[in-house]
């Protein structure tokens, strides 16, 4: 899987409020199964499931089976990826509206002269 493909599953997980909430519940505690995360979420286990599914597609939880459970953890490094993405797409448009309000100071210094 390629970088982006990464990025694009990373932000495709995290676009569903119920699957934030989910990622947020596993990260704020220790490995939960399924049963334990529809406890506390207002939805049911298949889906707590199907979204604890999307989020291991995107990496951003790792599941391992412990006895007849599978317990889920948060893996934060999908998240650097993404961090550092958005990052990278801010300071881009930081310098393009930086260089854009020089282009409006020197117009408007032209502009008064005249």
């Amino acid at each position: 899987m390629s970088r982006i493909d990464r990025e694009q599953a990373v932000f495709a997980a995290l676009a569903d409020p119920t699957r934030r909430a989910v990622l947020r519940s596993i990260a704020s505690g220790e490995a939960s199964t399924a049963t334990e995360l529809a406890a506390r979420l207002p939805v049911s286990r298949q889906a707590v499931a199907k979204h604890l599914a999307q989020l291991e597609s995107a990496r951003l939880v790792d599941g391992a089976r412990v006895g007849r459970e599978t317990r889920f953890q948060a893996t934060p490094a999908p998240l650097g990826d993404a961090i550092e993405w958005m990052t990278a797409v801010g300071t881009q448009w930081d310098e393009r509206l930086a260089a854009l309000g020089e282009a409006v100071k020197a117009q408007g210094g032209r502009a008064a002269r005249r």
